[in-house]
């Protein structure tokens, strides 16, 4: 059983160490947002928005920027220290690529007539996930399939809705969120 949990338990830092750069630039684009919308107010040919008010070219490079600092971070990280060693193109690619996946989102809850802060259960949770998987893969294919092994990206699924539940409900609690999911 303690052998199970500690597998278990390497495998969630593990992927907590390699989603950082994303983990950070996700919430992060929260606390620097406002300001100028990405689609300056703009429709679709549908009449709504194309993203909405709440995605802001101060929190894309807000977010993507405090992303980037995590994983320069994480490069300098001594090799007893580290789960996983990083790439200038995969911590951009993450950063990045984890506010494209939520901009993506965005334009398609618009698309579907969901307001800004409606539950999308799931692509909520998982659609940074896939941006920053989607444009790692694209700009460093051979470091994504080098430290994204099948249980890594599994541990990747099921923990980030958890831990992204539990980063919504602190930004709600200190008033960065409008609601708590």
């Amino acid at each position: 059983m303690f052998e199970l949990i500690a597998v278990i338990t390497g495998y969630i830092l593990k992927a907590t160490w390699l989603m950082l750069p994303a983990y950070i630039a996700n919430p992060t684009a929260v606390v620097f947002g406002g300001g100028t919308p990405i689609d300056f107010g703009k429709n679709w040919k549908d009449g709504r928005r194309i993203f909405g008010d709440g995605k802001t070219f101060r929190g894309l490079i807000g977010g993507t920027i405090c992303g980037i600092i995590i994983g320069l971070i994480q490069m300098q990280a001594p090799p007893q220290f580290s789960l996983g060693a990083f790439t200038l193109s995969a911590v951009v690619a993450l950063s990045f690529g984890a506010l494209l996946g939520d901009l993506v989102k965005s334009f398609f809850k618009r698309r579907l007539g969901l307001a800004r802060g409606a539950k999308f259960p799931l692509v909520d949770q998982l659609d940074f996930v896939a941006g920053a998987w989607i444009l790692v893969y694209i700009v460093d294919p051979k470091w994504f399939i080098d430290n994204f092994s099948f249980w890594i990206i599994i541990t990747v699924i099921i923990f980030t809705p958890i831990l992204h539940r539990l980063t919504n409900m602190l930004g709600f609690y200190i008033k960065l969120k409008k609601e708590p999911w």
